[in-house]
């Protein structure tokens, strides 16, 4: 073959398909292999007729038809698949070659390939890539990390086929081992609490104020003009402007059960790994849990009793306030993401920028806002800031939206409607600023009964064991 592909991309599925079309969009030359050919050929003929994108029917074929340093691109299903698939690519590939790893695979795992490819010459890259179908053919948010030796090879690349956010682009590296994948997993786990506050917020206007989806339409199309603009705000408000065949809002006709994929649980995993508190992350998780429970709820619902779901309240200030509690809820979510980034960073010795980070989320990807703007500000304009509650924008931000954020948690409870996400913020920022916590009494306890010892007020670092018993 006397024309090299710029890159070669192994798995033809919508991710796979789209990134093709968006790397040809801008110049480059890609080889395709899908392990069904018959997709290949599909692909081909369909959305790559007319390209400059190259077919191959086998691994030997890609391989061959590369540029030097050879680079692959993997669009595969996280876990065995791409150990299989590195398996394969090994014995075709040489000193400088790199692997590209685009899925969603658990950050530990890229470490260990990163350093095990490592020691054969190869380079090794997690790249986190967000921003579903749309994102992908046009320009998808992009977290590459792993190899360091890779990035000035395949980063004109990756910035070229990235989204812009004000003249940004949204693709940068993040640090070395498994960081692309530890970014892309906090980003997916803030991606369900943000999904989860939605749903809150839809739940208390669905069964408090018993609005239908049309009226809820203009409250969400609203949301999305002001501090709450973003992607998943948008699309929720499209969500509800939809009928069905009959007429009826299409939501209504949705089976109640949450589907997951795992990087929600790898978030809380990580989080309780590395000792930082992710409660929202971790309550949008075990909601979806709870959700799937249909049957067994469909009992519960027959045999337990509560309040009847109605909020008597006028309804323009109970919306006003779940926007605050939206609002709210959303910058505690955040914060106790990057809590989790500065303890990755301080433990497994990553270059993990907040301020970059934030910025590589602003355009693209699923968890895009006007809100990623601000806490990009905030941290470029202190990047040392232990806390995201602690800087002043955003510490005001949620001084201002408290009081509707309380009254929204106590009317869902009262009328009986779960708020898991809100109540569970609500807790973390009350913890957070109480000088004195209850733990004195859990730590007397434990030393009670098993002799943990404790530390005194006025002996603080000293560990000490008292008699609590005759």
């Amino acid at each position: 073959m006397d024309d090299k592909a710029d890159i070669g991309l192994i798995g033809l599925g919508v991710m796979g398909s789209n990134l093709t079309l968006n790397m040809d969009d801008h110049g480059y030359t890609v080889a395709v292999y899908n392990r069904t050919q018959a997709r290949t050929d599909e692909f081909l003929t369909g959305p790559a007729n007319g390209t400059k994108v190259i077919g191959t029917d086998s691994l030997e074929d890609l391989v061959a038809s590369l540029q030097q340093p050879r680079k692959v691109l993997l669009m595969i299903p996280a876990g065995k698949p791409v150990d299989q698939q590195i398996d394969a690519l090994f014995p075709l590939l040489g000193r400088g070659d790199i692997i590209i790893d685009g899925g969603n695979s658990l950050y530990t795992d890229t470490e260990r390939r990163v350093k095990e490819l490592a020691e054969h010459g190869i380079h090794y890259v997690g790249m986190g890539v967000s921003g579903g179908e749309e994102g992908a053919r046009y320009g998808p948010s992009i977290m590459p990390g792993g190899s360091e030796e890779a990035w000035p090879q395949i980063k004109e690349l990756v910035q070229d086929i990235a989204a812009d956010a004000e003249g940004e682009s949204c693709g940068d590296w993040v640090g070395s081992g498994g960081a692309g994948h530890f970014v892309k997993m906090i980003h997916n786990g803030i991606e369900y609490g943000d999904m989860q506050v939605i749903a809150e917020a839809y739940d208390v206007m669905r069964r408090g104020l018993g609005m239908t989806a049309g009226q809820m339409q203009p409250v969400f199309a609203k949301w999305d003009e002001g501090r709450l603009d973003s992607y998943l705000i948008e699309i929720t408000a499209q969500v509800l402007s939809v009928e069905d065949e009959d007429g009826e809002p299409l939501v209504d006709q949705v089976l109640d059960a949450a589907a997951q994929k795992g990087s929600g649980k790898w978030t809380v995993v990580a989080s309780m790994d590395h000792t930082t508190p992710t409660t929202l992350v971790a309550e949008a998780v075990y909601a979806r849990i709870v959700s799937a429970m249909v049957d067994e709820r469909a009992v519960a619902a027959e045999v337990l009793t509560g309040p009847p779901g109605a909020i008597t309240d006028d309804p323009v200030e109970v919306i006003d306030d779940l926007e605050d509690a939206v609002y709210a809820s959303k910058i505690v979510s955040y914060a106790q993401g990057f809590m989790l980034f500065h303890a990755a960073r301080e433990e497994l010795g990553w270059e993990l920028d907040p301020g970059t980070i934030a910025s590589l989320w602003r355009a693209g990807c699923i968890i895009r806002s006007r809100f990623l703007s601000e806490i990009t500000t905030a941290y470029r304009i202190r990047p040392d800031v232990p806390n995201l509650l602690l800087d002043p924008f955003f510490s005001e931000a949620i001084t201002a939206a408290e009081p509707g954020w309380r009254r929204t948690v106590g009317r869902a409870q009262a009328a009986g409607i779960p708020v898991p996400a809100y109540a569970s913020a609500l807790a973390f920022y009350d913890g957070y600023r109480s000088q004195r916590l209850p733990a004195n009494l859990i730590q007397a306890q434990r030393d009670l009964f098993g002799s943990h010892t404790y530390e005194r007020i006025d002996a603080p670092g000293v560990f000490i064991h008292s008699k609590w018993t005759e």
